[in-house]
């Protein structure tokens, strides 16, 4: 199946959606409009993800393959140890895929004004001190700008072993603004 743009009708009805992207692209932001749209659960990987401290939560996967036995969800694709098994379990994918000067503003601003508002995330953790962003080789920002490529080649992976799903690539939010008033409502 050819890519889907902005555009494009979907195919099917979709009922179990990932949001792909890279970090700091907005893929929970849409994540969670598609829901809406949809009338189905958004379920934030992240939440599940991260425990006390920044800590992986023992229940993690297990979690992950609770809530996608379900008919309906939306979540982000991301965490090496359950991205197969979403992808398996989706009926389509959403590629959030705008200009990396685009998400390096986004990933910065998000961090900074998350960490000066001391806003807690999930399970009580904040974004560390913002000087850590040059000692910490993980730091989101250095993370995002490490990875930000990644995205691309898992996409084109999951084309050659699922080629019947649905991706839509979305290069930016105005994109995502008219998929989500054209196809998507149209779906």
């Amino acid at each position: 199946m050819p890519l889907l743009g902005a555009a494009d009708p979907l195919p099917i009805v979709p009922r179990r959606v990932l949001v792909a992207g890279p970090s700091g692209s907005g893929k929970t932001t849409l994540a969670a409009r598609i829901a809406d749209a949809l009338g189905a659960p958004h379920v934030e990987i992240d939440g599940l993800f991260h425990g006390p401290g920044w800590t992986r939560r023992p229940t993690f996967e297990d979690d992950v393959h609770r809530f996608s036995a379900a008919p309906a969800w939306v979540t982000e694709w991301q965490y090496t140890s359950v991205r197969a098994h979403l992808a398996d379990q989706a009926d389509l994918l959403v590629w959030l895929d705008p200009p990396t000067a685009t998400v390096m503003r986004q990933v910065v601003r998000r961090t900074v004004v998350r960490r000066l508002r001391r806003r807690q995330l999930w399970n009580g953790n904040v974004e560390p001190p913002l000087w850590t962003v040059l000692t910490d080789r993980d730091h989101i920002v250095r993370w995002a700008w490490r990875t930000r490529a990644k995205t691309a080649t898992r996409v084109e992976e999951l084309r050659q072993r699922r080629p019947e799903l649905p991706i839509v690539r979305l290069r930016g939010h105005a994109a995502a603004d008219r998929w989500l008033r054209g196809p998507l409502r149209r779906a």
